[in-house]
C-alpha cells in the first residue's frame, strides 16, 4: 500500500515527463501496423495502432469462388487476427512506456482499453 502511494506521490513530482512520454506513446501507436491472412491468404487484412482498419484484399482466386458467406468470414477473421497483433504491439510499447517513466506497468492497465 505505501509502496504504491510512494509511486504516485512520484509521479506527481514528475507529472512533465510523464505527459511527455504519454505524448510520445500516442505519436508511436499512429505508427503500429498489424497485417494478417486468412484462408491460406485469400483474405488480407492490415490495421493500425487505432484500430483502425487500413486495408482489405481479397485474391482473385476468393473472388472467383462466388462465395460471399465464406468471404465475409475470412474477412472477419483476418481482421481480427490483425487487431490482435496490434493490441500484442500496443502492450509491448506500454510496457516500454511504464519502464522509462518509472511507473509499475500494472499501474497503466495495460494502456489502452482491451488490453490486458
Amino acid at each position: 500500500m505505501f509502496k504504491e502511494l510512494s509511486t504516485v506521490m512520484g509521479l506527481l513530482k514528475n507529472q512533465g515527463k510523464i505527459q511527455e512520454g504519454f505524448k510520445r506513446f500516442q505519436d508511436q501507436v499512429a505508427t503500429i501496423t498489424a497485417e494478417a491472412t486468412a484462408g491460406a491468404g485469400h483474405v488480407t487484412a492490415k490495421v493500425n495502432g487505432k484500430f483502425e482498419i487500413l486495408s482489405v484484399r481479397i485474391s482473385e482466386e476468393a473472388m472467383k469462388l462466388n462465395d460471399r458467406e465464406m468471404l465475409e468470414d475470412l474477412i472477419a477473421a483476418a481482421t481480427n487476427q490483425a487487431m490482435t497483433k496490434v493490441r500484442q504491439q500496443l502492450s509491448i510499447e506500454t510496457a516500454k512506456m511504464a519502464e522509462s517513466l518509472g511507473v509499475p506497468p500494472a499501474m497503466l492497465g495495460g494502456g489502452l482499453p482491451g488490453i490486458g
